[in-house]
């Protein structure tokens, strides 16, 4: 891989069809822009579908002729996933690429329209039931791929299994650590299952490091300023933020059960990389009994076999 991998490596995706979440603002609106202006159909998954319809139309101005959909989907409410793949799958749309970006940081506790913690909610579990939801339709793309958008705080993270709701020790950032861990576990847990069934679908991963976006809108009033302080001192902008989501994305050379994330000191910012993950995050046990937590909560099971 260039060491300045851009958007302008990114190849020919005419005829492809990409799902990108939370494709309104930030991360997501970059890829979808991106993807778009080199021509895949790309469905903005987004929770407010006025916001979409603002940003399709804003990426439409830069990229005339842009083929965009926009469909509603609150990843933190498991009906809303379900409703939205069910149409995806009624309306034969046979996604090539899954992004997995849409997230929520550190709010005060609050608990999803099932009782889950929000941020493992809307950054785990959600994605972990579309992702099954529409495996089978996956499968039959071209080089299909799932991209799982995590964070470099996934190192600080932990799976709370004996308080996975926060309801005896919840802090804002640690539960948001918490399910950004999850998104790595489950994203090498998915691959190494794709492999066991020698499946075509390729599970990647990628963090885009200090990315300047509204992410941290939902924290509380005290943590502000520190969010603040952060992005406006060392965050890098959100296209350069989207470079390694769109390289696990598109380029061909990226390989399955790979993280990539920002080639600059701590992984703050720069171009793509191969980046590591948290050591225990290859621990099967764990992965395992994530895979059965989250199977059980989100009521998605997958057709894989679980892996060796």
């Amino acid at each position: 891989m260039s060491t300045q991998w851009t958007a302008a490596d990114i190849p020919d995706q005419s005829g492809r069809v990409v799902i990108v979440t939370g494709a309104n603002s930030g991360l997501g609106l970059v890829s979808a822009r991106e993807l778009a202006s080199k021509g895949a159909r790309v469905v903005m998954a987004v929770r407010d579908e006025a916001k979409g319809r603002a940003a399709a139309e804003a990426i439409g101005a830069s990229a005339p002729g842009a083929d965009l959909e926009v469909r509603r989907l609150d990843l933190a409410d498991l009906d809303s996933v379900r409703a939205f793949a069910d149409r995806i799958l009624a309306d034969g749309l046979d996604p090539d690429v899954l992004i997995n970006n849409a997230g929520v940081m550190g709010p005060p506790r609050t608990l999803s329209a099932q009782g889950h913690e929000l941020q493992f909610a809307a950054n785990h579990l959600g994605h972990f039931a579309l992702t099954g939801l529409l495996l089978e339709a996956l499968e039959g793309g071209r080089e299909p791929r799932v991209v799982t958008v995590s964070s470099n705080y996934h190192h600080r993270g932990r799976i709370h299994f004996d308080d996975l709701t926060g309801e005896h020790g919840y802090g804002p950032l640690k539960y948001y650590a918490q399910s950004k861990f999850a998104n790595i576990v489950f994203g090498l847990e998915l691959d190494r299952r794709l492999r066991r069934a020698e499946s075509p679908v390729r599970s990647l991963m990628a963090h885009p490091g200090v990315a300047s976006t509204s992410l941290t809108k939902s924290f509380p009033l005290l943590l502000k300023p520190i969010a603040k302080f952060v992005v406006s001192t060392r965050a890098q902008s959100a296209d350069l933020g989207a470079l390694p989501q769109l390289h696990a994305a598109t380029a061909p050379e990226a390989r399955s059960g790979e993280y990539f994330g920002p080639d600059g000191k701590q992984e703050i910012n720069g171009y793509p990389m191969l980046v590591p993950t948290k050591s225990e995050a290859n621990d099967p046990e764990l992965a395992a009994r994530l895979w059965s937590v989250s199977e059980e909560l989100t009521g998605v099971s997958y057709h894989l076999p679980a892996a060796a």
